[in-house]
């Protein structure tokens, strides 16, 4: 168990006596909330919304019931947003670059080799940096509540091996509806087309689209490996996954509440984390046992180079360089 989880779980578990002591009294009805996503059950971004409604649970004392909806069975990321701000849903875990059209700062997460590591990432995602953008939300209808991740993005297609920035030219790829994403691939010379997640299956099935480009484990679980020959490891982006709440639901909860379903996410974030963490090298075993042809040691310069300044220089011309120069802060 890593130093930092130790020393969350320390924390949180001195606090819980205090907590419950401040819950209001079990009613009768506890509040009831509906949480959506559009992965699959086996995904780790539904195991991990499943364990955050059992520490919501758990540190509300039954108080607050969270009922988790998958595969986009409440609308997909674009439509189930929409109703969480509108309140007909409670809660949401969607990608980053969905929110990114309603808080347009949140941008600067998805540009293209931005972290440096998964630490790296973490560290801004839990720090200042993070919390000022859930903050942003607020005026937006929205409660952020803590970032969960869709994790580093690799690149698939079913037409050619890719090693080299060239090889991406020609592509018709599925991307996040995201500026950031949608530029950096126009730089590499793809096509890029947005599209919800749950329509991309059968679009690479029926060769709509060349290919997409997501976590090796959304890769494994949406079984994009059935209708994609070639996987590259390109870790070209990170998309973290905001798990967020209809703010005038969330303000209609008791403080101790409030302050229970906070400490949920930020807890539930960390073993989602883990979950991708110790994951990933038997995602990729599972893939190739499944026909991939896996490109592991792609080298990044090359494509670095392509589009990394580029995008970073158009997000700065519409939002200045504040937030930049914090996140590279915290990689010093």
């Amino acid at each position: 168990m890593s130093h930092t989880l130790t020393r969350r779980r320390l924390v949180v578990g001195t606090g819980a006596a205090a907590l419950a002591a401040a819950l209001p009294a079990r009613a009768a009805d506890p509040v009831k909330l509906k949480l959506a996503h559009s992965g699959q059950e086996a995904e780790t971004q539904h195991r991990a919304a499943v364990e955050f409604a059992r520490l919501v649970k758990e540190r509300t004392q039954g108080s607050v019931l969270v009922t988790v909806y998958a595969a986009s069975a409440l609308g997909n990321d674009n439509s189930a947003i929409s109703g969480m701000r509108g309140g007909t849903i409670d809660m949401v875990l969607s990608g980053n670059p969905y929110y990114s059209g309603i808080v347009p700062r949140l941008n600067v997460l998805d540009l293209p080799y931005l972290f440096d590591s998964a630490d790296h990432a973490y560290k801004v995602l839990d720090g200042a940096v993070g919390q000022a953008l859930l903050d942003e939300m607020g005026a937006h209808g929205m409660k952020g509540l803590s970032f969960l991740e869709v994790g580093f993005r690799n690149l698939s297609n079913a037409r050619r091996a890719v090693r080299t920035p060239d090889d991406v030219k020609g592509l018709k790829l599925r991307t996040t509806p995201n500026p950031a994403h949608l530029q950096a691939f126009r730089l590499l010379g793809a096509n890029p087309m947005p599209m919800p997640v749950a329509e991309v299956y059968p679009a690479l099935e029926s060769r709509a689209i060349d290919g997409q480009e997501n976590s090796v484990s959304i890769i494994r679980n949406a079984k994009f490996y059935e209708v994609q020959k070639h996987l590259s490891i390109t870790r070209h982006a990170y998309t973290a996954e905001p798990l967020v709440m209809n703010k005038k639901r969330f303000d209609g909860l008791a403080p101790a509440q409030q302050q229970a379903m906070v400490e949920a996410a930020r807890l539930a974030a960390t073993f989602h984390r883990e979950l991708n963490r110790r994951g990933e090298a038997e995602d990729i075993a599972y893939l190739k046992a499944n026909g991939m042809q896996v490109e592991e040691k792609v080298d990044a310069a090359p494509f670095r180079r392509v589009v990394a300044e580029p995008v970073r220089q158009a997000f700065a011309e519409k939002h200045g360089t504040q937030l930049l120069d914090d996140i590279d802060k915290v990689r010093a």
